[in-house]
């Protein structure tokens, strides 16, 4: 694979590699996850690539005319595994291979609703009818509701911020409003130890 390219193989690099012999190429001998639990840990893009690189490198292999047990053992993947992707390799070819994206339900808010939310979240909470300019989860809760129609528990709001959002918590240093920075520095100065 050229270097600053994406992580895609094509199909002559695919069988450059398979007919190399070269196993050094097999990213898990590098240092990073050794894929024998294939699907256990599979979070985040980065896996799904890492994931999507073993198969095309098996695809490459089955195009080599090697057989399962022996791409399973290349790989250091389960032969169940070099099965399926052999079926698909069979049935698709190497395109049957890439990864189709993440799993789930398609989220319910956009990405114009969750700037929408952003925008209000740093306009303030006074801005947005509060007494105060404090921001609860109940309170933001209340402004997605109001924003987007869509309802959610103040649990699941907390992991729309953290996870889609990229919020962070962060509560406010608690210090005392008779604090006097002057006498705590002249403490420091002349009494302290």
């Amino acid at each position: 694979m050229a270097p600053g390219k994406p992580n895609r193989w094509t199909l002559d690099e695919l069988k450059k590699f398979a007919c190399s012999g070269d196993v050094r190429l097999v990213s898990w001998q590098h240092g990073s996850m050794r894929p024998t639990a294939y699907r256990r840990n599979a979070r985040g893009l980065r896996d799904r690539q890492a994931f999507e690189h073993i198969r095309m490198q098996a695809g490459a292999l089955f195009a080599a005319g090697r057989s399962q047990a022996e791409v399973a053992r290349t790989l250091g993947v389960a032969r169940q595994n070099a099965s399926r992707w052999h079926a698909s390799w069979h049935a698709g070819g190497p395109d049957a291979l890439r990864s189709a994206g993440p799993t789930g339900p398609t989220p319910r808010l956009s990405d114009p609703q969750l700037a929408a939310i952003d925008q209000a979240l740093r306009e303030g909470a006074r801005a947005n009818g509060f007494d105060t300019d404090h921001w609860t989860l109940d309170r933001i809760t209340s402004v997605t509701e109001r924003l987007t129609g869509a309802a959610y528990h103040p649990g699941h709001v907390w992991k729309l911020l953290r996870h889609r959002m990229r919020y962070r918590l962060q509560r406010p240093a608690r210090r005392a409003v008779e604090r006097d920075e002057q006498a705590i520095a002249r403490w420091v100065a002349e009494d302290w130890p």
